[in-house]
């Protein structure tokens, strides 16, 4: 979920800025360098390039693979008496390391947003390789083509990538949502595409796609950060418009697929929007959303292997920010829950104060996360209301090792809401041996996802096209 990505919604940020010579450095510090940081149980590669420059000073790239960034400028590298540090000021952070006797590793913190992470780096002698088993390869089978179109009640044009069966005739087709966080077409995440392999599958099926970058991501215009799950819902919609205007696509036969965030979406338009063919939900939430980020919560924490008493003062914790944001308005809602947060603070152990860096910058960034339109909106929103709207064929899956929307409480309350508004072409999936990725996995936990060769499990991709198949026919 979106409190998942701290390192990845920074990055979506960055601008190109040209590199900044740095005071010079001895040769043996030139090279690649990889480790890994753990945020809030996800495991994100960094990998810094570092190379000489003409004028003898020291040069570095940054890539991030498992957000699927690369080519990062830095804006200075200096390497004195044995300590690295390498800035990176269009995310404001910093790495400080030292290095062992022969130089072949570092020791250090990335610091970000006033909160140190341990990073530890370490020289890589072979090319890193970034691509997935999965990933689709040229020459491709089907037609590609990308493609823009307005959502006129936003006032922002979304750009996307339209694939489409060579086979001269009008197709179904499937417009995808998907899940929080800044997400591009291919929805990269963890080092892999999950969108990219997804639409390969369904159009060498015989099912056209449309993905889209998110508003103000990509190629996309608007803003990002002040959207909602409804506005995500309105541009998704503007997708579907456009659709209906392509001779390519069979009318009537243009369905949606939500992943996580984007199955809240998929549902608002499905009920909504008359015409929508089918709607298929991949590890959507089916609870309001302080109770399934309560569960996501004590999930996450325990496949930490957190002690149990952790696992509940984390929870009072939250559950005061919950009750603090439901029982205060604009003008109080800020400092109660600022509030909140300091007390919580003071309840560290000073080992525990620490590793937060700067404590005043952890916490207004807690703050400004927590009051924003989109954690409100989230944080108070019952999927029932527009799925008990839902009229048309349902396909809802969700992995048996889910620990971000754990699947037995949510795909439960889906199929009630669907029940209860009267819909009766429904399909419920719990799959065995998957996470929220729908990955075949051991644990469940996000820092698994970039660990895993595979994107998405085979047998996930097989069921949604032939189910989408089924139905439009």
């Amino acid at each position: 979920m979106k409190n998942g990505f701290w390192f990845a919604t920074v990055l979506c940020l960055l601008t190109t800025l040209p590199p900044v010579a740095p005071r010079a450095a001895p040769l043996d510090v030139v090279g690649t360098w990889q480790g890994s940081l753990t945020v809030q149980g996800f495991s994100l590669r960094i990998v810094f390039r570092i190379t000489m420059g003409p004028d003898g000073g020291l040069r570095c790239l940054l890539d991030s693979p498992d957000q699927g960034a690369t080519d990062i400028p830095t804006s200075g590298v200096t390497f004195e008496n044995g300590a690295l540090r390498i800035d990176v000021e269009a995310v404001a952070g910093f790495y400080l390391g030292t290095a062992n006797d022969d130089v072949s590793e570092f020791t250090g913190e990335w610091t970000q947003g006033g909160q140190a992470r341990p990073l530890v780096l370490r020289r890589s002698e072979k090319p890193i390789d970034y691509s997935r088993p999965q990933d689709p390869r040229d020459p491709l089978p089907y037609n590609v083509e990308d493609v823009t179109f307005p959502n006129e009640e936003a006032g922002i044009t979304l750009a996307g990538t339209l694939t489409t069966p060579a086979t001269g005739r009008p197709s179904p087709c499937v417009l995808l949502i998907s899940g929080s966080g800044p997400q591009d077409r291919d929805e990269a995440i963890a080092g892999h595409r999950p969108f990219f392999v997804l639409s390969d599958h369904l159009t060498r099926q015989g099912i056209a796609v449309l993905r889209v970058d998110d508003r103000g991501i990509g190629e996309s215009t608007g803003n990002f950060g002040e959207a909602t799950t409804e506005d995500f819902a309105s541009d998704a919609a503007a997708g579907i418009r456009y659709l209906e205007s392509r001779l390519e696509i069979r009318p009537r036969k243009i369905g949606l697929l939500g992943h996580s965030e984007g199955g809240l979406a998929a549902a608002m338009v499905a009920a909504q929007t008359g015409g929508i063919a089918f709607v298929v939900l991949v590890a959507a939430p089916g609870v309001v959303g302080d109770e399934l980020l309560t569960m996501q919560a004590r999930a996450l924490s325990e496949a930490e292997g957190l002690p149990e008493a952790l696992v509940r003062r984390n929870l009072a914790v939250q559950a005061a920010i919950f009750e603090a944001l439901k029982k205060s308005d604009s003008s109080t809602r800020e400092e109660r829950v600022r509030t909140v947060i300091r007390e919580s603070l003071e309840d560290l152990e000073p080992s525990e104060q620490q590793q937060l860096g700067n404590a005043d910058a952890y916490v207004e960034a807690q703050v400004q996360m927590l009051t924003s339109e989109w954690f409100l909106f989230f944080l108070n929103y019952d999927p029932a209301l527009a799925l008990r709207n839902v009229s048309c064929p349902v396909l809802a899956l969700n992995g048996e090792l889910d620990l971000q929307v754990p699947p037995a409480e949510n795909l439960g309350a889906i199929a009630a809401a669907l029940k209860e508004g009267g819909n009766t072409e429904v399909t419920i999936q719990e799959l065995s041996g998957l996470n929220h990725l729908l990955q075949t996995a051991r644990s469940g936990a996000p820092s698994e996802y970039s660990t895993i060769p595979e994107t998405i499990s085979p047998v996930v991709m097989n069921i949604i096209s032939e189910w989408i198949l089924l139905v439009a026919k």
